[in-house]
């Protein structure tokens, strides 16, 4: 195999999958590659999920409590689903089966286990995954693959500022994916912005991973102490947890608070614990890239059919290559719209958009339908707004109330005005402010159990 150098060199897009390709042809893949798989056509695409979700059926048919009473309580016959048509025709996995059912996903027995993580459940304890040795190294290849489709390369240190302990994923993952991609890692943890500029200053990243809100918290910081931070050495950060894209795919109000100051490129990602992979940025900027190895993805609307291209559908996922807990068509409860047109970064699989909401914090009010990012869009465009926590609640009407707690040091009427009239310009409606000082919103933004800071507070009677 002839190398060449170059982020952009297509030669190295060799599919991993293969067992009998080298350590260091492996390695020198992961470094500068595309897998092969997603430059494939679309028909080629599907045929290659076809056969991988044959075997999925299977696996699970033999290993899944959940899934073999599943099939025979909907009399489903694994050998007729054999297209991704036919796998419409079961039922979906919810979020509320996951909690109920917690252990009978499990596919492997307890000597198998490697890592157990949790994610937030529903019903109000958390859901735990279990992940084997090769679950692991399936999230390092996500991940990497991921990093490299961000433009990241073994030259590259990346300070983590995220959360690795408390049974989370996602830090886990970073730290896993990196590590194989040759990077260079520090792990700075979340928070206190002092550390990470001494992190800055001593060890020069060239990269964050960190939750955007957290670098304007840096921003603040650099110009309270003089700090001039674009002349650090960082030049990007991969973005977790919340959107700075707009649909079209230009910065959101919280990109462009970043980018105006600090002269650094921001890439998106969408992942969950459910589903162990991730969809990622490349560098032209225009949608998360769909990884067809690890995950089978359709987007659907409330009735369960496919969604054009550009219109909002629910994601819904059925993981490839899991051996712990695996799941199929299970419904992440996240509404995104989707591209299908080639990218010129030389990947033809699908691109989601930033997730517009989440399907169960949908809000009714005053006949309009709001999802929570539509109100941060609008709070992070307010020099004045410091910190916020947004509450939506169940009023007497038995209709929708939503009350934004706002930390400001100095409120007036004034403000107020000016908060609810640019509520009313942009959303038509304007819910009800209550002023707190930033440091009671901080600790209702990170309550001791929190592994990220809470937003949404949803209180209402379902």
């Amino acid at each position: 195999m002839i190398v060449q150098k170059g982020k952009k060199c297509l030669l190295l897009r060799v599919y991993l999958e293969s067992k009998k390709k080298s350590k260091v042809t492996k390695r020198i893949l992961f470094l500068l590659m595309i897998p092969v798989i997603e430059t494939k056509s679309t028909a080629e695409i599907r045929e290659f999920q076809e056969n991988k979700l044959s075997n999925l059926l299977e696996y699970l048919n033999t290993n899944s409590p959940f899934y073999r009473e599943k099939f025979l309580k909907e009399k489903i016959d694994i050998r007729k689903i054999n297209t991704l048509e036919h796998l419409k025709s079961i039922s979906f996995t919810s979020k509320e089966d996951l909690q109920l059912r917690n252990h009978d996903f499990i596919c492997v027995s307890p000597n198998k286990i490697i890592d157990y993580i949790t994610t937030s459940g529903t019903l109000g304890d958390p859901v735990t995954f279990a992940a084997t040795e090769n679950d692991l190294e399936r999230l390092a290849y996500n991940e990497a693959i991921s990093f490299a489709c961000a433009g990241a390369n073994s030259n590259d240190i990346y300070q983590l500022m995220v959360t690795l302990d408390r049974r989370f994923m996602a830090g886990l993952a970073y730290f896993m994916g990196l590590r194989k991609l040759g990077a260079g890692i520090v792990r700075s943890g979340p928070g206190n912005p002092e550390l990470q500029f001494d992190t800055l200053k001593r060890i020069n990243p060239t990269a964050f991973v960190t939750v955007p809100s957290f670098l304007i918290k840096l921003i603040e910081y650099a110009e309270n102490k003089g700090v001039d931070i674009n002349a650090t050495t960082v030049k990007s950060a991969v973005c977790i947890g919340e959107p700075i894209r707009n649909n079209d795919f230009t910065y959101n109000k919280l990109g462009k608070q970043i980018t105006d100051k600090w002269n650094i490129k921001l890439f998106s990602t969408y992942a969950s614990t459910e589903m162990g992979a991730a969809f990622s940025e490349c560098t032209f900027g225009c949608g998360c890239h769909h990884h067809p190895e690890l995950l089978i993805v359709e987007l659907l609307d409330e009735h369960g059919n496919d969604v054009e291209p550009g219109t909002p559908g629910e994601v819904v996922i059925t993981t490839l290559g899991v051996e712990g807990m695996p799941l199929l068509r299970f419904k992440t409860g996240d509404i995104c719209i989707h591209d299908t047109e080639p990218c010129k970064c030389g990947r033809n699989t699908i691109r989601l958009g930033p997730v517009i909401g989440r399907k169960k914090q949908m809000i009714k009010y005053k006949g309009t339908t709001l999802y929570p990012p539509s109100l941060y869009d609008i709070l992070n465009d307010l020099h004045e707004v410091e910190n916020y926590v947004v509450e939506v609640s169940t009023n007497q009407m038995d209709t929708d109330e939503i009350l934004i707690k706002i930390g400001v040091n100095n409120p007036d009427e004034l403000l107020e005005k000016k908060i609810k009239d640019h509520f009313r310009a942009k959303l038509r409606v304007a819910p009800s402010i209550a002023f707190l000082l930033p440091a009671e919103i901080a600790k209702l933004q990170f309550p001791e159990s929190a592994r990220k800071p809470m937003l949404f507070f949803d209180k209402r009677i379902r």
